[in-house]
């Protein structure tokens, strides 16, 4: 069958010209004008990201993992997604992995051509010994990288389910995901500079489908971080305020508890037995 041929709108010319010319107050009205389309452009593939969810949380409920592939931008806002589930949530380092194009050091620099290598992406799932019992999200702004394609193609024909976050219609990585979440938030404020309105789409989407799951698999009360790790005053302070207000103790009575029981659920639980 015939590829769908593929309308870079990331690539597009930019709507606003003359940038050097322009006012600091005009450069940020007019970003600050983009920006705001993102949000409309993800409403309108919610249902794409919701089957997204359902499908990454029933592999997690049965003691999957959850791939997050990038290189460059894309991959920094995988690897940030998937750091952040630990301390948030509770959960174990190694449940949320986010893997870039070139390793850790492209996280900081970035690593040329690394996102050219076609077999890279699978080689560097491998040493997770993944297996279909995971999930593997790719995310490509232009929906053409070759490292994150080449991974989804292998995830696919090893039998793991995949998904995708670009912001191109019809592209190749779209193509090749079992679920696309195809973002089209159209030409960036500077031309092709994708780390603006398309790395803040990934980003949003990224916080919706991790965000989502967790409270699905229990990891939220309420609204509030019951399992959050307590690794700064921060923390400590804003678990103890949950047992005060859960609880009606005394902040002092709370942060004994919380001492005691190291985990804001476990404090509460100690008291009311669920």
């Amino acid at each position: 069958m015939a590829k769908k041929n593929i309308i870079r709108t990331t690539e597009a010319e930019s709507r606003h010209q003359h940038l050097e010319q322009m006012s600091t107050r005009d450069l940020l009205n007019g970003i600050n004008q983009e920006d705001q389309t993102v949000p409309l452009a993800i409403a309108k593939v919610l249902p794409k990201i919701e089957k997204v969810v359902n499908a990454v949380h029933k592999k997690m409920a049965t003691g999957g993992r959850l791939f997050y592939m990038g290189a460059g931008t894309s991959g920094r806002l995988g690897v940030v997604d998937a750091s952040e589930c630990p301390p948030t949530y509770g959960v174990p380092f190694g449940l949320v992995v986010g893997i870039i194009a070139g390793g850790d050091k492209a996280i900081r620099k970035a690593v040329e051509f690394a996102e050219d290598n076609k077999e890279q992406g699978w080689k560097d799932l491998q040493k997770h010994k993944i297996s279909p019992k995971d999930f593997v999200i790719g995310i490509a702004a232009s929906g053409t990288t070759p490292y994150v394609i080449g991974a989804l193609e292998e995830a696919n024909k090893n039998g793991i389910e995949t998904a995708c976050i670009t912001c191109n219609k019809n592209s190749p990585l779209a193509q090749t995901a079992k679920y696309p979440i195809e973002v089209v938030v159209g030409p960036e404020f500077v031309t092709g500079s994708t780390r603006m309105k398309a790395g803040t789409a990934q980003k949003l989407v990224l916080n919706m489908i991790s965000t989502a799951v967790m409270i699905k698999l229990g990891r939220v009360k309420g609204n509030k971080m019951v399992d959050m790790r307590l690794s700064n005053h921060k923390l400590v302070k804003r678990g103890t305020q949950m047992i005060v207000d859960e609880l009606r103790v005394s902040e002092k009575k709370a942060l004994e508890l919380l001492q005691k029981y190291g985990n804001v659920r476990k404090a509460i639980a100690s008291v009311k037995g669920n």
